[in-house]
C-alpha cells in the first residue's frame, strides 16, 4: 500500500535538510567546537585548558614515539573523521592515530579523507557525559577504529574500547600499551596528566 503523501513528503523534507560531510567541512568556522551527527550540526563546549594540556601531551608522547619509529601519524585538535554515511557524521577526535598503511606517506589533502584511524584519544571534559562519550565510542567502532582510549583527568585514569574485547580501566600507576597497533609504545597513565 502507498503511504500517506503528507507522510512521505515530510520524510522527504527531512532528508533534504540533513548536511553532508562534504557540507559540512565546506562551512565557515563558528568560532566554537562542532560535529556533524547524522547529518546534523552539533555544538560542543568549548573545553577547558586542562583538557587542552591533556590533548597536546598525548599529542607530544604518542606523537614523538610514532615518528621516531616512522610509524604512521598522529593528528590532534579535533582532526575530522567521518565515521558514518547516509546520513553523514563527522566526529572531531582529540588525538588519532593512523598507520601509513591507513594513511600513506605523502601530502595530506584538504578536507575529511575516507581514511580511519587505528586509535583514537578522547580527552574527557569536567562537563562531558558519559552518554554521550559512549555515542561517540560507537560511531569511531563502528567506523573501524581499533581501539578508542578515553582518558578521565577526574581520577587520572584511562578507559580502553574496543569492538571486541571488555572495556578496561587503567589506573594512573597502570601501562597504556597498544599491542598490534602501534608496536613497543608504553607509557604510564600518569605522564599523560603531569
Amino acid at each position: 500500500a502507498d503511504e500517506p503523501q503528507g507522510r512521505y513528503t515530510m520524510a522527504t523534507a527531512e532528508m533534504l535538510d540533513l548536511m553532508t560531510a562534504e557540507e559540512f567541512g565546506k562551512r565557515p568556522d563558528p568560532g566554537y567546537p562542532e560535529e556533524l551527527v547524522r547529518g546534523r550540526v552539533v555544538a560542543m563546549s568549548v573545553p577547558d585548558r586542562r583538557h587542552g594540556y591533556v590533548c597536546l601531551k598525548v599529542g607530544r608522547i604518542l606523537g614523538d614515539f610514532v615518528e621516531k619509529h616512522d610509524a604512521g601519524r598522529v593528528m590532534s585538535n579535533d582532526s575530522g573523521i567521518i565515521t558514518d554515511r547516509n546520513p553523514d557524521s563527522v566526529r572531531g577526535a582529540d588525538v588519532a592515530f593512523y598507520s601509513f598503511k591507513r594513511l600513506p606517506k605523502g601530502t595530506l589533502a584538504p578536507g575529511y579523507g575516507p581514511e580511519v584511524p587505528e586509535v583514537v584519544v578522547e580527552v574527557r571534559s569536567p562537563g562531558d557525559r558519559w552518554r554521550n562519550i559512549h555515542e561517540k565510542i560507537t560511531d569511531y567502532l563502528n567506523a573501524g577504529v581499533l581501539t578508542v582510549v578515553v582518558l578521565d583527568p577526574g581520577p587520572n585514569a584511562a578507559h580502553l574500547f574496543s569492538a571486541d574485547d571488555a572495556p578496561r580501566i587503567l589506573a594512573a600507576e597502570d601501562e597504556l600499551v597498544l599491542p598490534g597497533i602501534v608496536e613497543g609504545f608504553r607509557v604510564r597513565v600518569e605522564r599523560f596528566f603531569e
